[in-house]
This record gives C-alpha cells, sequence and structure tokens, in this order.
C-alpha cells in the first residue's frame, strides 16, 4: 500500500499560505532542490486543488527553458512523469501531460489509489489537504519550515483536528530551513 504524503513549504509560525506576501526564505537554493527532487523522485501521483495546481504546472515545460540549471530540470522530468489529479469545480482544462480533473475530493476514491498504487502519493495545497487530514487518509507530513513568522494565513494543519505524529526525519539546511518529516502514529 502507497502513502499519503502531505509537504508544503510553511512559516514557522505555522502558515502554508501568508495572508500577505511570501513565506520568507530558505526553500529556493540548489541544496534544497536537490533534497526535495530526491525525496519525492518515487511519487506516483499529485493529489492538488486548482490554485496549488496551478504553481506546479511551471514544471510541465521547465526543463525546457535554456540555462536552466540541472536540479530544476530533474525535478521538472520527475514532476511530468507523475499523475497529477486537480481537484476542482471551476478549471475548465488541464494544460499538462497525465493530468485529470476531479470535481469532488472523495475519501473513498483515495483510498482505493493508495491502495492500489505501486508509487506514493502527495496531496498538495492547505485546503485540499484538510480535507484528506479530516478523512484520515495522510500518513506522513512533510514540513519545510522557514525562518518567516507571517502572523496569519491558511494553516499548515487545518484547525479542529488532533493529529498523534511521531518524528521520523529532520535535517538543517544552509539557508536556515528546517525539513521535518512525521508520520502518522497508529491508532491504539
Amino acid at each position: 500500500m502507497a502513502k499519503l504524503i502531505y509537504s508544503m513549504i510553511t512559516s514557522l509560525d505555522g502558515y502554508a499560505e501568508a495572508a500577505e506576501g511570501g513565506l520568507g526564505t530558505g526553500a529556493e537554493d540548489q541544496e534544497v532542490h536537490t533534497f526535495i527532487d530526491d525525496l519525492f523522485r518515487g511519487v506516483g501521483t499529485y493529489l492538488y486543488g486548482r490554485r496549488m495546481y496551478e504553481t506546479m504546472v511551471f514544471w510541465e515545460t521547465a526543463d525546457t527553458v535554456p540555462d536552466h540549471p540541472p536540479h530544476i530540470v530533474e525535478y521538472a522530468r520527475g514532476w511530468q512523469a507523475a499523475e497529477k489529479i486537480v481537484y476542482s469545480t471551476t478549471l475548465e482544462s488541464v494544460s499538462s501531460a497525465r493530468t485529470t480533473i476531479e470535481r469532488t475530493f472523495d475519501p473513498g476514491v483515495v483510498r482505493k489509489l493508495k491502495a492500489e498504487s505501486e508509487h506514493d502519493l502527495t496531496v498538495d495545497g492547505p485546503n485540499l489537504a484538510a480535507q484528506a487530514i479530516r478523512a484520515g487518509l495522510v500518513d506522513e507530513y512533510h514540513l519545510f519550515i522557514t525562518t518567516s513568522v507571517v502572523g496569519g494565513g491558511k494553516r499548515f494543519f487545518p484547525d479542529g483536528v488532533r493529529l498523534d505524529l511521531d518524528l521520523v526525519e529532520e535535517r538543517s539546511f544552509s539557508s536556515g530551513l528546517i525539513y521535518a518529516r512525521y508520520r502518522t502514529r497508529p491508532a491504539g
């Protein structure tokens, strides 16, 4: 059975999207990009909300841009090879290969995907991830924590949900970014 992973950059105070502006520095360097590429190379399916898909579709052609460094090209090729499912009620069409649109998030369908997949899946974007978290579908949480406190926005974890997690891995980068991987603690 594949794992469902929720991974995003988050501010030090726990926001995956800041109310105003960016989340701070630390995620832009080659060291971090290479680590992320190594970490997610085995992902077979990305689950996106519309806004996150519109951000990530950049990777559909990033490998064709002259002078992009090898770590950018490598990540782009991995992203292109994976399946993408975009959950949106408004998106008319997609602009990337291996991509489908679903109008509603169905936890039963995602459970089936996890059970049948040979490769891990990710859920990306705080709104879509909140639905997966509330449905008890997320197996691991990968936080890339910046050095900034932003004071508001969309939280990485949804309000009103209790999670008991085990720290599995941690790493700090020269940029100040901290990576923390948590696994959902089994019930009982």
